[in-house]
């Protein structure tokens, strides 16, 4: 159970590296903006792939206890790190694309709903009653099944960011490449 946990969890994060997206550059701005989202994102990449590792050291063999902690930690470091993303696709403005707007507000909503939702699963951990195994592995077993949930808001959020030339352009950026220190979405 809790290595499908952390095997969810790491899909969540992977899906915040969808920003790589692929395809030539298409101007300055496009390229500006790129950057200005993509020097925020990294920081905020570092902190999920902690998170993940702070899940998978207590999955193997930790106590209920431990992997509570753990567990409570890193979904709020998780929640954490989507705010601070949805902050930065908020301050970087629109887009400067068709429908860049549109695109931003979506974005944002979405990666806000991803942190409410990390911060709810936080508060699932934390209500898990470590005394009792059994119930502590039936607890454990339905926030997995919630991550999931959580994992696909989230996935949405950045495929809409990572759409077209500004996909393109963050591919570019150092701050989006998947070769930054952050689990792949196979990992």
């Amino acid at each position: 159970m809790k290595k499908k946990l952390a095997a969810a969890l790491s899909g969540g994060a992977a899906l915040v590296l969808a920003l790589s997206g692929c395809g030539d550059d298409n101007g300055e701005k496009v390229d500006a903006y790129a950057k200005k989202v993509c020097d925020q994102v990294q920081p905020q990449l570092e902190k999920i792939t902690q998170a993940n590792q702070s899940i998978t050291s207590t999955a193997a063999d930790g106590r209920p206890e431990e992997i509570k902690k753990a567990d409570s930690a890193a979904f709020q470091q998780i929640s954490d790190a989507y705010a601070a993303m949805s902050d930065a696709v908020g301050k970087a403005g629109a887009p400067p694309v068709e429908d860049g707007e549109k695109t931003q507000k979506q974005a944002v909503r979405e990666l806000d709903a991803t942190s409410e939702a990390y911060a709810d699963l936080k508060t699932s951990v934390d209500k898990l009653d470590t005394k009792d195994q059994a119930k502590f592995a039936e607890g454990l077993k339905g926030v997995a099944q919630d991550l999931d949930k959580v994992n696909k808001v989230g996935n949405d959020a950045i495929k809409k960011l990572q759409s077209g030339d500004i996909g393109a352009a963050m591919s570019e950026q150092p701050g989006c490449r998947r070769g930054a220190g952050t689990p792949s979405a196979g990992t």
